[in-house]
């Protein structure tokens, strides 16, 4: 070290200065000294390790290895490699024998290490020297082509070494050490002979960006392992690796701390470990020893830290504590991104470059991370409780005051019921605009009146877009569009009426310009102005969600129903009944759950053999279900009026039954006696809903079911008979031109004579369905003469068909068909009846125009 001055002249260019220099590097790679600033300079001075390498005989890498051999417990192996290091390889390969040889030495290899082929050949010859006298052991060697004489010099270094090492005090270990306390010692001397393999150049990277191979020699020259150390690196036609071994990269940073070269990036908040973490690269004379470390940045860079944490944790959000100010300020904010998403406006919230400068000014400059803050929080709070907290009005960029949160309300309330509204400002999102959340059991409660008129703050817009959306031929009626809009707005008292309706009856008074129902387009609003409607679980998860509510409740009925089912914990719905053996049913159940009212309807449920009791969603279901339950109910109790028909009807009569052209007589003898159970219900008062009740109706029943049977059966004979005959005339032969009538009037008969049809026409339309027939028969007798009038009738009928068809696709499918709407079936039937056979006469006056009418009421 006292030759350091030489090194303060770099520009001295000179072998003997290199030699120098490289030296100094060894030293510094060994820690033989450590460098100490001075007011004069820099001074290098002698270091423990420094010391302990100079007691020793040996080259000073392989002293270094001796001396971390002596912490690891190692030194008796070590010694032995580092004496075998020490001289030429006592191991000889003659030019001429060179495969003998190789065979010999190859008892002592070890697949991961060269080094360790001296320790086995050590105990090797331990061993024979033993066993054999001076001369054999001599002869020995010769065989195994071993250099007798450097067999000599290696054990007495060892000798040397040994007794250097006992003077310095070092322990000898006894127990015999493992592979990573070996190559961990050799490695200490080694150090700047790494390598790591390139996977596809096959060379090893090595010190200074050197490129080596290891020697064919090698037991690791086949199977060559990613990272190695080498006792030396010899140039020749390439650079080779001599005496390697394999070894992990965690093994060389605790030794190289003094050596590595340290880098990070993409430092970040960890929310979970509450600190700021980067990413660190070592790198040890240029090559990675580790590539990618997370580690805790707050020590290294505490300013960008405390910036980080700041942004990321307090304004972001991105922090678990429980400080009250924290959840106050995120409440606030949240309330101020809720006022943007209802009012679909960017610029209410001040900028997060305002929130992290108020943190900034506040918190204290020592604060990296949560635990950092705990301790500074603990204080600053004890002098100021309010100091981290946030003011509404000072989250609120000026002007913003002017948006009102009334005109964008939390709740829609309908009827009872109170279903929470959700806002969402992202165009092209599925749920922009405004949310309806309702709970799966109150989804049958929900009804789609009153949401056509959006919520306040959006019905503007709503009826601006309704008016842009009109052809224009119409739309130039109401221009300007928004002053239109707040005329209407001023006018219309919401949700009286539909929304169309209440504007097309403005726009008419304002005007006067009718506005048809089909021109407004409701295909051209934005999506935000028809509201979502999402169905939650108890949990408040999605289920599923939808712009079209009766669509939702549709595609959700079976799930409903299940709920409902499940929500009955009383036990009212039952299966397998065949007397009313249950309590009596409520017409409407309702129960509380949770923050809200659960309705369903009970209804007695035909089960063929049997009944049960079940609930519906809605009064209608409950109706049709009860119709026919009850009906199934009373047929189980009462006795069958099969025997009487029988006994009562003419054999015509029952021949007619007979022409019935579908299923079997017996089939048909239910349908009529079902239909009879119908009749005498209504006759009764209708449905029933207590047992004392029911025993009543039963009687009334089992005392007219046998005449009304007889009564309808004689009236189905009679349609029966007739429809026959109807069948029977429009077989064979027919002329071309009667084909489309024709088929028109088979199809009319399908939809009149067909399976139940008797219960399903009803004992008050049985006299009408024959008068039906016999319009038919009617029309029949002048169709030869004249199908061109017959056509232009038809054509007539089908327009009024068509629309009927296309007011039966309109309506929700969620719901049962309103019975003023079926009606229209049989309003049709009268404008056949019309149209084809006047002479006999309509229920009540009836046209074409009446009934398209009637049918635009409905849309």
């Amino acid at each position: 070290l006292g030759l350091s001055d030489i090194t303060a002249f770099p520009f001295v260019d000179s072998p003997d200065v290199r030699q120098v220099q490289d030296g100094i590097r060894l030293l510094e790679e060994l820690q033989a000294f450590h460098i100490r600033k001075t007011k004069f300079g820099e001074k290098r001075e002698l270091t423990p390790i420094g010391r302990q390498l100079a007691q020793l005989p040996i080259d000073p890498r392989l002293g270094r290895m001796v001396i971390e051999a002596a912490k690891n417990g190692s030194l008796h192996e070590v010694m032995m490699i580092v004496s075998a290091l020490s001289i030429q390889d006592p191991r000889e390969r003659p030019q001429e024998k060179q495969q003998a040889s190789d065979e010999k030495h190859r008892r002592f290899a070890d697949k991961d290490s060269d080094f360790l082929a001296f320790v086995n050949l050590w105990h090797y010859i331990q061993t024979q020297q033993k066993a054999l006298s001076k001369n054999q052991f001599r002869k020995q060697c010769q065989k195994d082509y071993l250099n007798y004489l450097r067999v000599r010099e290696w054990q007495d270094i060892y000798h040397q070494l040994r007794l250097s090492v006992r003077e310095m005090g070092f322990p000898i270990n006894t127990i015999e050490a493992n592979y990573q306390q070996i190559h961990t010692a050799l490695l200490a001397g080694l150090l700047s002979h790494i390598g790591l393999k390139d996977s596809e150049k096959m060379y090893y990277l090595g010190a200074r960006n050197a490129q080596f191979f290891i020697f064919p020699t090698s037991a690791l020259f086949k199977k060559q392992p990613k990272w190695i150390i080498a006792s030396e690196l010899v140039e020749t036609t390439k650079l080779w690796a001599r005496t390697v071994a394999k070894i992990e990269p965690e093994w060389v940073e605790p030794l190289a701390q003094h050596l590595v070269k340290r880098s990070y990036s993409e430092p970040h908040w960890a929310k979970s470990k509450g600190a700021v973490m980067a990413y660190e690269k070592v790198a040890l004379y240029g090559i990675p020893i580790v590539q990618k470390r997370l580690v805790n940045y707050g020590s290294i860079d505490p300013t960008v830290s405390r910036e980080i944490f700041i942004r990321s944790a307090m304004v972001e959000g991105e922090w678990l504590n429980n400080y009250k100010f924290f959840k106050e300020n995120n409440r606030l904010i949240k309330e101020v991104e809720d006022l943007e998403h209802k009012s679909r406006r960017r610029d209410i919230l001040v900028d997060e470059q305002v929130l992290f400068d108020f943190y900034d000014q506040r918190v204290g400059t020592e604060v990296v991370s949560s635990r950092h803050f705990d301790s500074w929080w603990k204080k600053a709070s004890k002098a100021d409780p309010e100091l981290l907290n946030f003011e509404k009005s000072f989250l609120m960029n000026e002007g913003a005051n002017k948006v009102s949160e009334l005109d964008f309300p939390n709740f829609w309330y309908q009827g009872k019921l109170k279903l929470k509204l959700t806002y969402q400002f992202e165009i092209g999102s599925e749920a922009d605009g405004v949310t309806v959340h309702i709970p799966l059991p109150l989804l049958n409660q929900v009804e789609p009146e009153g949401f056509d008129w959006q919520i306040p703050g959006l019905r503007h817009e709503l009826v601006v877009s309704l008016i842009k959306s009109l052809p224009k031929a119409m739309r130039r009626n109401f221009v300007p569009a928004p002053n239109y809009a707040d005329a209407f707005l001023g006018r219309a008292e919401p949700l009286a009426k539909p929304l169309l309706e209440s504007l097309t009856y403005e726009l008419r008074r304002m005007t006067g310009v009718t506005v048809e129902t089909e021109l407004w387009d409701y295909s051209q609003l934005p999506a935000h102005l028809k509201m979502t409607f999402r169905v939650v679980d108890e949990k408040g998860k999605k289920i599923a969600e939808s712009s079209d509510l009766d669509a939702l409740k549709f595609q959700l009925k079976d799930q409903v129903q299940s709920t409902l089912s499940n929500i009955a914990d009383d036990g009212i719905e039952q299966s397998g009944l065949h007397l009313w053996s249950f309590a009596d049913l409520p017409q409407c159940y309702e129960q509380k759950k949770q923050h809200f009212s659960v309705k369903a309807y009970p209804a007695i449920v035909d089960e063929q053999t049997a009944v049960g009791v079940k609930l519906f969603e809605t009064e209608v279901e409950q109706t049709q279900a009860m119709q026919a339950g009850l009906r199934r109910l009373l047929l189980l109790n009462v006795p069958s009026p099969i025997k009487y028909l029988h006994e009562k009807l003419p054999n015509k009569a029952k021949l007619g039954l007979y022409f019935a052209p579908f299923g079997k007589v017996l089939e048909l003898i239910d349908d009529c006696i079902a239909c009879a159970v119908d009749k005498l219900i209504d006759e009764f008062g209708g449905f029933v809903w207590t047992e004392e009740k029911f025993r009543e109706q039963q009687e009334f029943v089992r005392a007219n079911l046998n005449d009304t049977t007889a009564e309808i059966a004689l009236q189905v004979e009679k349609c029966l008979t007739l429809a026959f005959e109807l069948n029977k005339r429009m077989k064979g032969k027919m002329d071309f031109t009667m084909a489309f009538a024709l088929s028109d009037i088979k199809a009319q008969l399908a939809g009149l004579v067909y399976p139940n049809f008797v219960t399903q026409t009803g004992y008050q339309r049985l006299a009408d369905l024959y008068r039906y027939l016999t319009a038919i028969d009617k029309r029949l007798d002048k169709l030869g003469t004249d199908t061109n009038t017959d056509r232009a009738k038809m054509l007539r009928v089908e327009q009024v068909q068509d629309a009927y068809k296309q007011l039966l696709a309109k309506l929700p499918k969620s719901k049962a068909i309103p019975t003023e709407v079926l009606e229209i079936r049989y309003m049709i039937e009268e404008l056949r009846v019309s149209l084809f056979a006047q002479q006999i006469g309509t229920k009540y006056p009836i046209s074409d125009k009446r009934i398209l009418n009637t049918i635009t009421e409905f849309k």
